[in-house]
């Protein structure tokens, strides 16, 4: 019996050439009839079993019997193992993926300790897997003006794409408006916002800026100032700090002017920070809405560390006899006297005045009470104002009189000091003790005020001390010149006054403040 098929078994059934040809192996069956095989079987019965041949990777094995095939599948396997390097699907394992990765990691860590760069805490971060990518990475950051000493201090930069985040982070920033020049500042200061997602993290919090009355050209400076202002969370401390100090009395269309000179503010921790500041200016005695005044105009006390600077610099006041009741007005005068390095600067200066004007320590303190920026003042000003005086006729003793009831005198403009000097004693004719009970003749505008009053009390024919005459509003002149008699309880020196603090504000806004807060006489 002939069988025609690619099986060449009838019965029993197994297979006689190898069942596990790989893939892809081209097999072709050739079927000759010519001879069969008889394998007897239990009911002894014959089996007619066809010759076939088998190609295999053009090697041709050939079949004529059951016991051929032990001898043959050897041959068979011999050729997979042959063919499987060469296979289309072939890939390398995990292993031998993972020594791949860390062999690159290896080279680019070479590489960057060969810069300078010190890689230890970039282990477990995702880096390049080439150094030439890293070292594209590494030239950007050179030509945005970071130094190796820049990126050793925050070495995660490097984990961060040139063209999918830096780039797009700051040309997010270009169009705000920050400037080219700030960028290497910037980064320096904040180099994480090179992580950030443009849509994600940057964009809600310039819109939140806005929304606190931040004009938008403003915002690229306030930027520049506090880059840190982009890592804040919206619902955290950012609005915490502002609605507390709107609590306080800050008022609310203020609030876009003073995160615009000072948006540190924004970082600033509420329960930490701001309240015990505040709290502490109270216990002073300084009202609290005093205080939210204090906070409009200069807006940077806050800044000042209240343990490393704001109490000690208390204390040396009243070291230097600044009386405790006059705390309230110094601070208020002169905010910057409670953060600046005071107990050198009152020390230098109190030793100046001595050896000028032969001041002593009690008239030390009261010089700072009425002008607490003396203790900013530089020796040479303080020198040709005294000289001046002096060269006006006024002795040792009546200068230094002068200077302590009048502090001012030792920073005013000395070509309008003389110009008004010369109208006292040439229009008015008085004696220079008028000056010496009133040195605060000096601060009065010649034309807006001393000469329009001289001349109307002058018409009048009345006889009156210069602190009557000046030392008083438009308003309160014109009703004394109805006056019959001279109240001498109106006749006081000027002083500041802490009530101007808390009084009601205009409609107008106050939130556009010149830079010159720190205007130093």
């Amino acid at each position: 019996m002939t069988i025609v098929s690619y099986a060449g078994i009838t019965r029993p059934s197994f297979l006689l050439a190898h069942p596990e040809l790989p893939v892809l192996v081209y097999c072709k069956l050739q079927l000759n009839s010519t001879s069969a095989l008889r394998i007897p079987s239990n009911d002894m019965k014959r089996t007619e079993v066809t010759r076939f041949r088998c190609y295999v990777a053009e090697r041709t094995f050939e079949s004529t019997s059951v016991g051929s095939t032990l001898s043959n599948t050897g041959n068979v396997r011999l050729g997979r193992k042959q063919r499987s390097s060469s296979s289309l699907y072939s890939r390398p394992s995990l292993l031998e993926m993972k020594n791949e990765k860390i062999a690159n990691r290896a080279k680019v860590y070479e590489f960057l300790r060969g810069i300078g760069i010190v890689p230890d805490e970039l282990d477990g971060l995702e880096l390049p897997v080439t150094t030439e990518v890293m070292r594209e990475r590494v030239d950007f950051l050179h030509k945005l003006g970071l130094t190796i000493e820049d990126i050793n201090n925050y070495p995660l930069v490097l984990g961060c794409s040139v063209k999918k985040n830096m780039i797009p982070v700051l040309d997010y920033l270009g169009k705000l408006g920050v400037r080219k020049s700030t960028f290497t500042e910037f980064l320096r200061r904040y180099p994480q916002v090179l992580h950030a997602s443009v849509v994600v993290d940057l964009d809600p919090v310039v819109k939140y800026l806005q929304g606190m009355d931040i004009k938008p050209n403003d915002i690229p400076r306030v930027l520049e100032r506090y880059p840190e202002i982009l890592g804040f969370k919206l619902e955290g401390t950012m609005s915490t700090s502002v609605a507390y100090l709107v609590g306080i009395g800050l008022a609310r269309r203020e609030v876009g002017g003073v995160l615009t000179r000072y948006p540190e503010i924004l970082g600033m921790r509420v329960g930490r920070v701001i309240k015990p500041f505040v709290e502490y200016l109270e216990s002073l005695g300084i009202p609290r809405l005093a205080v939210a005044r204090l906070i409009e105009k200069r807006p940077h006390i806050l800044g000042f560390g209240l343990e490393e600077q704001v109490k000690p610099n208390v204390g040396s006041l009243l070291e230097f006899n600044v009386r405790k009741s006059s705390l309230p007005s110094v601070v208020a005068q002169y905010p910057e006297i409670i953060g600046i390095e005071l107990k050198e600067k009152l020390l230098g200066q109190q030793c100046l005045l001595h050896s000028v004007i032969d001041l002593g320590p009690e008239d030390f303190g009261r010089v700072v009470e009425k002008m607490p920026q003396v203790v900013s003042l530089s020796r040479l000003p303080i020198v040709k104002h005294v000289d001046f005086l002096k060269d006006c006729g006024f002795s040792l003793q009546q200068v230094r009189a002068m200077v302590v009831g009048c502090p001012q005198l030792l920073a005013l403009n000395l070509d309008i000091m003389k110009h008004s000097f010369d109208y006292f004693q040439v229009e008015m004719e008085r004696p220079l003790d008028d000056l010496v009970t009133f040195p605060a003749f000096f601060t009065y505008g010649l034309e807006s005020t001393i000469k329009p009053r001289h001349k109307r009390v002058a018409k009048k024919g009345m006889k009156c001390s210069l602190s009557w005459i000046l030392n008083c509003s438009d308003e309160k002149f014109e009703q004394r010149m109805e006056y019959d008699t001279i109240d001498m309880e109106e006749m006081e020196m000027p002083s500041f006054d802490m009530n101007t603090l808390t009084e009601p504000r205009s409609e107008d806004s106050a939130s556009d403040y010149d830079d010159s807060d720190d205007e130093h006489i």
